[in-house]
């Protein structure tokens, strides 16, 4: 992958420095969180609670306001960031590229380019390669994790459910979309593979890094209804390299450290039913908020699939 060329920037006479920039340095600190839990939290409380529960790095956001979502409050990052040792996470707006500016000068670990947030642009995304924070991004589908590395992304996110429902059903389906068409690429001849790249309009060269490593590029997480230690083990065997988990754990129940960590615990022991049978055990209080009401379920077969 051509990842050490010059990118042009906004300005139309500048150039990006290479060696400051460089894919691989961003690539390599998004591996660091590979096998890991990513917390979102919105207080100094949950910070330190996802902390001490294990997990690999931090995701923060504003509480639940009307309105526009936006970045969250720069006061908010400095405040948590003094306080934790783990690497932090702030999202902006897709396309923003003055918010990851903001959260960049803040001093983040990472930026997430967030369609969770209002979207500021509707046809553009941010020019990942201008910074020199690492990246996430979203995805549904293999060109779009594709098309967003192309754009600089150093880790994907197959997203599902945005509601914070705790409904993992979108979220399978698309890992396994993703999934599925790797193991499509993996198996056509490299003649076939030109077509390809064309029909998921994602560039060939990425496409064929893709065939040739057999999964993504870039580290793969998954995001949107993970809130039991079974959702984050079934992430994991799918194939996904860690899990988002969202703000919802602290939200209901006595123990949300309880909960973070046999999250963290199933991540890290995905095969081992022992070690999740003892995580999974006196969480059905816990998840009682987090139940999707039956006006809310699609019945089976009726998706249009």
């Amino acid at each position: 992958m051509a990842e050490d060329g010059a990118v042009t920037l906004y300005k139309a006479t500048s150039i990006t420095d290479a060696k400051k920039n460089s894919f691989s340095i961003k690539a390599g600190l998004a591996q660091m969180l590979r096998g890991g839990a990513i917390v979102e939290v919105s207080t100094l409380n949950q910070a330190k609670i996802a902390e001490e529960a294990g997990a690999c790095c931090l995701v923060i956001t504003e509480p639940n306001r009307q309105g526009i979502s936006r970045m969250p409050d720069p006061s908010i990052i400095k405040q948590i960031k003094r306080c934790v040792l783990i690497p932090v996470m702030a999202r902006s707006r897709v396309g923003h590229f003055v918010e990851a500016q903001i959260l960049e000068r803040v001093g983040v670990d990472y930026i997430d380019e967030s369609e969770v947030l209002a979207i500021a642009d509707e046809d553009n995304f941010i020019n990942k390669h201008n910074f020199g924070c690492p990246f996430v991004c979203g995805c549904k589908n293999l060109g779009d994790a594709l098309r967003r590395v192309r754009e600089g992304a150093a880790m994907i996110r197959t997203q599902g459910d945005l509601l914070g429902t705790g409904n993992i059903a979108e979220t399978v389906k698309n890992v396994r979309s993703v999934m599925g068409e790797i193991r499509i690429l993996n198996n056509m001849d490299e003649d076939e593979v030109f077509a390809f790249s064309k029909e998921i309009v994602a560039p060939y060269d990425l496409v064929a890094q893709t065939k040739q490593m057999g999964r993504l590029p870039v580290v793969h997480f998954a995001a949107g209804g993970i809130v039991t230690p079974a959702d984050a083990a079934l992430m994991m065997q799918l194939g996904c390299d860690g899990v988002f988990v969202g703000s919802e754990v602290f939200d209901n129940g006595s123990d949300p450290y309880k909960r973070v960590r046999g999250i963290v615990e199933a991540v890290r022991h995905y095969n081992d039913p022992h070690v999740l049978v003892e995580n999974s055990c006196g969480l059905e209080e816990e998840m009682a908020g987090l139940n999707v009401s039956e006006e809310t379920m699609e019945p089976f077969g009726e998706g249009g699939a």
